[in-house]
């Protein structure tokens, strides 16, 4: 596997030298969406390249990280607007942030200020696919064994669109992700629902999709779509 990252000039980001032996300081985790411990695709290369975009992402300054993820909800605003007209009683999947990704939280609250269902993932178990639970920001949360967030009640939902969050993607919209296969699992089935991958422009690699790999419908960032 090839990859090369790309960083645009206007990012101006400082971060250092980053090489194969990275360690990251994230607690393993076995059964969560944020998993690193399972690959679907295992290979050094493509570990390797995960950990530089984890790290790519952790070290944004945080005030470009509050631009871009304003940004990133206006876009996401205008696209869901405009998906919503042609499914007014659709559910959005969402997401909520962990580990640096793009935190769309207010974007979520306009979109249910305007009518819009929405939906969190919640792990069942290692090799299920994701369960998606209605949820409208301000409902009660709670955290998971891992400590990732999701909604106190449980009403499952089936979405007709989903927002995930990239590690990496590339031009042909292949996204890559933690390494669990969560999303894999869930996109399998051939009645799968819309998808669109969030990311910071930073996340942009080359590398090479596996065989199982489902292409993204689209990919915003918060300075171009695919």
């Amino acid at each position: 596997m090839r990859f090369e990252l790309r960083f645009e000039p206007r990012f101006k980001l400082r971060i250092k030298h980053i090489t194969a032996n990275l360690i990251l300081r994230v607690r393993t985790m076995t059964s969560s969406i944020a998993c690193d411990a399972r690959d679907a695709t295992p290979g050094p290369d493509k570990a390797q390249l995960r950990r530089a975009l984890l790290a790519t992402r952790q070290a944004i300054d945080p005030a470009h990280r509050r631009n871009w993820d304003a940004e990133l909800g206006k876009r996401v605003i205008a696209w869901a607007s405009g998906w919503g007209l042609a499914y007014p009683d659709g559910t959005l999947g969402v997401y909520w942030p962990i580990r640096g990704e793009p935190d769309l939280q207010p974007a979520y609250a306009e979109l249910t200020a305007r009518g819009m269902r929405l939906a969190l993932p919640v792990v069942i178990d290692v090799d299920s696919p994701l369960r998606f639970v209605g949820w409208s920001p301000g409902e009660a949360m709670v955290k998971d064994g891992f400590g990732v967030a999701i909604p106190a009640s449980y009403v499952t939902v089936i979405p007709q669109a989903l927002l995930i969050p990239c590690v990496g993607f590339n031009r042909n919209k292949i996204r890559l992700g933690y390494g669990g296969g969560f999303y894999d699992r869930t996109l399998a089935p051939l009645a799968r629902p819309q998808t669109v991958g969030i990311a910071y422009s930073c996340a942009l690699a080359e590398f090479d999709g596996a065989a199982h790999d489902i292409a993204l419908d689209a990919v915003i960032t918060e300075a171009m779509s695919l």
